[in-house]
């Protein structure tokens, strides 16, 4: 669907009106728990460690756990197509997949929060891991229900509500700085374990898709049932794109690196600059849930009206300015200005909201709903293989240039993303722009497992 004809379909009302939907709010639930265990390890792990005075090098290098997001395309085949004993029979395969992750997550909360960083890292890295892999197996099983419950157009708003809940994942955590204050770090892990208890409880209210994609053929070989669940949606993908599986590629990977980045110093540096964990979590969860529903709304608006890739256009600009306040906020931030650090924190959670929304927006459009888990793995995948490992030494480019420079760095890896837009935009294919409409193709057919 091309951007002209999805401005002039859609109304105000129409807009507006999506968004009171129940699968809306399941989504929203949804992203609250996809969000919930990354904060944790990326941003709030990464303040206690600076507290515990563990070297801002040694931080970095530990973000490399959540390497599981990157590898999770591995393993997406597998909560794809196999069935969880009991669970799958009474719950269906994306319900009972985010079950068993969520209680993954539990766990590997608990884990961190009653090891002792201070003496050793082993068991707190243990913890670490074992969150950030059932994480990204909850984020496989989410992402192929939001695209298999939703139609096409309607994945910028399910990306905004997703993104919604996110977001609050993020400032909700940020009650996690200030329990941990008041209490201390184990009460204050138990209770974002406990958080995520009440998600699965949820999701046991929400409805499984309706389009049942998946067939089990008797007649399969071992080896025919392999290539049809894990080979052929990722041939399908390359064959669709064709040389311009290269600049799509390319931005899926740059697209979000600022962000990625700039992130994991954040923590370190409301540390360094002397603000409590008090007035940061108050921020993040005071003006910044209003930020960043603000901003996941109107990103879903303007992907709406105006097509997802101009949307992404307006991201990128938006993540210049706000990345780059931050480098402003290291100049001249102190303890007794806490509206400096506010500023900085409502501007990059209003553009987290808006690119988040927008960006997933893309994937999706990317994705066919038959193989959703899969395909959608591997682009996530694809992004956040080279940021992470990037994100990794964002310790040493801070040590080796401080606080200042480094912000501005990661700020402008927003030019290039939103220049390759543009030329998407002028030049590229319908399959590269993610104007492929799934429910008019011919030969779309079930995957069979």
């Amino acid at each position: 669907m091309s951007d002209a004809v999805t401005a002039q379909r859609k109304s105000w009302r129409q807009t507006v009106e999506l968004y009171g939907k129940p699968i809306m709010l399941s989504m929203l639930i949804l992203g609250f728990a996809s969000g919930l265990p990354l904060m944790m390890v990326f941003q709030k792990l990464s303040f206690w460690l600076r507290a515990e005075g563990i070297d801002r090098t040694t931080i970095g290098f530990m973000y490399w756990v959540t390497g599981a997001y990157t590898l999770k395309w591995i393993w997406s085949p597998v909560v794809d197509k196999l069935p969880i004993p009991f669970l799958t029979r009474s719950l269906g395969r994306r319900r009972s997949w985010m079950v068993l992750a969520i209680a993954g997550t539990m766990i590997g909360l608990l884990v961190i929060g009653f090891s002792r960083p201070s003496e050793g890292l082993l068991i707190t890295l243990a913890g670490a891991a074992i969150l950030a892999y059932s994480g990204a197996t909850l984020d496989i099983a989410i992402d192929a229900w939001r695209i298999e419950s939703a139609e096409s157009e309607q994945q910028a708003n399910m990306a905004a509500a997703y993104v919604m809940g996110y977001r609050g994942a993020i400032m909700f955590a940020g009650f996690g700085l200030a329990i941990a204050d008041q209490t201390s770090w184990p009460i204050s892990f138990a209770v974002m374990s406990g958080t995520m208890g009440v998600c699965a409880f949820l999701i046991l209210f929400m409805k499984e898709p309706n389009k049942e994609l998946v067939v089990t053929p008797p007649e399969q070989s071992l080896g025919m049932r392999v290539t049809t669940a894990i080979i052929d949606p990722f041939k399908q993908f390359f064959s669709r794109m064709g040389y311009w599986i290269v600049p799509v590629f390319i931005l899926i990977t740059i697209y979000r690196m600022s962000d990625f980045t700039m992130g994991i110093m954040a923590s370190p540096l409301y540390a360094d600059l002397g603000y409590s964990g008090t007035v940061v979590g108050g921020i993040q969860s005071g003006p910044g849930i209003i930020a960043t529903i603000a901003g996941g709304f109107l990103g879903g608006v303007v992907a709406y009206r105006m097509g997802v890739l101009k949307a992404m256009v307006v991201g990128a600009l938006i993540t210049l300015a706000t990345n780059g306040a931050y480098a402003w906020l290291a100049l001249t931030g102190t303890p007794e200005d806490t509206w400096r650090i506010a500023i900085s924190i409502v501007g990059d959670n209003i553009a987290g909201g808006f690119v988040g929304t927008v960006f997933i927006a893309y994937l999706s459009s990317l994705t066919d709903p038959a193989n959703a888990a899969t395909q959608y793995a591997l682009l996530s995948s694809a992004y956040a293989f080279v940021n992470k490992i990037i994100a990794g030494f964002s310790g040493v480019l801070a040590d080796a240039v401080g606080y200042f420079h480094f912000f501005l760095i990661t700020a402008s890896y927003a030019v290039p993303a939103g220049v390759l837009v543009i030329v998407l935009i002028m030049f590229g294919p319908a399959a590269a722009k993610g104007e492929i409409d799934w429910s008019e193709k011919e030969d779309k057919k079930p995957v069979e497992a």
